[in-house]
């Protein structure tokens, strides 16, 4: 099954960008995925091809309108799920990237000016996703971040297939710190411990910097972390370090 990506937006020469590159690119060279960018203005109905109106209400700045966008996203419903991207929306997880890429692929809405017409997820059941507390210009560079977050998870595109199993979010952490050759740099050594072959250890002091630079730096993940482990199944409560 080949993910396959939709991509409603007033800027369709922006894709695939560098989805056309690296990991992406290849995988995209090599059919494991595809990508179509639509152009919403298309749908438009008037010779201006308008896609836009003044706020009801008054207010600065113009909002995509419901009818154009409906028309532009009907024709591609085909039981793949549909997101928006916009500030509005749940952020963006690791979990439901795993999702996505399990799946046939998505239809990404890229917003633009104010965003919707709120009356377009009123009536059609799109799910808006935002990856930050933060504004871009328009709704394609998220969709872009959006899409290669999927399409390195797809099968046959990380050359191995452990290659994300450790990385961050995947279990809940962050990952913890890498580092490779010259043994020293400016001073400064390889931890002792990822040198001495002992792969128990090693695994240890992975564990433990994971959860150390979690608690430090992301206390929000580290607080659901140890949620999720005092809330197990079996109701058994993990040690922890600090045990």
């Amino acid at each position: 099954m080949t993910f396959r990506a939709t991509i409603l937006t007033l800027y369709p020469e922006m894709f695939p960008g560098p989805l056309a590159t690296a990991l992406a690119g290849r995988a995209l060279r090599e059919a494991r995925w595809s990508l179509d960018a639509v152009n919403i203005r298309d749908a438009a109905t008037d010779r201006h091809r308008t896609v836009d109106d003044t706020p009801a209400g008054g207010g600065a700045g113009m909002v995509l309108r419901a009818d154009v966008v409906a028309r532009a996203l009907d024709p591609h419903c085909d039981g793949r799920p549909v997101l928006a991207m916009t500030p509005r929306g749940r952020p963006l997880t690791q979990a439901r990237v795993r999702d996505l890429a399990a799946g046939p692929g998505a239809v990404v809405l890229c917003g633009r000016f104010e965003g919707f017409d709120e009356r377009l997820f009123e009536a059609r059941a799109i799910e808006e996703v935002s990856i930050g507390d933060f504004i871009l210009s328009g709704g394609e560079m998220a969709a872009l971040v959006l899409l290669d977050a999927c399409v390195r998870l797809l099968p046959g595109v990380m050359g191995a297939a452990s290659s994300g199993d450790e990385e961050s979010f995947e279990s809940g952490l962050l990952e913890y710190p890498h580092y490779t050759r010259p043994v020293e740099w400016e001073g400064r050594t390889i931890p002792e411990v990822l040198r001495s072959g002992d792969h128990a250890r090693i695994a240890a002091w992975r564990q433990s910097r994971a959860e150390i630079d979690t608690r430090l730096r992301r206390p929000d993940l580290w607080e659901r972390h140890e949620g999720a482990r005092v809330g197990s199944p079996s109701g058994a409560r993990q040690r922890t370090e600090d045990d």
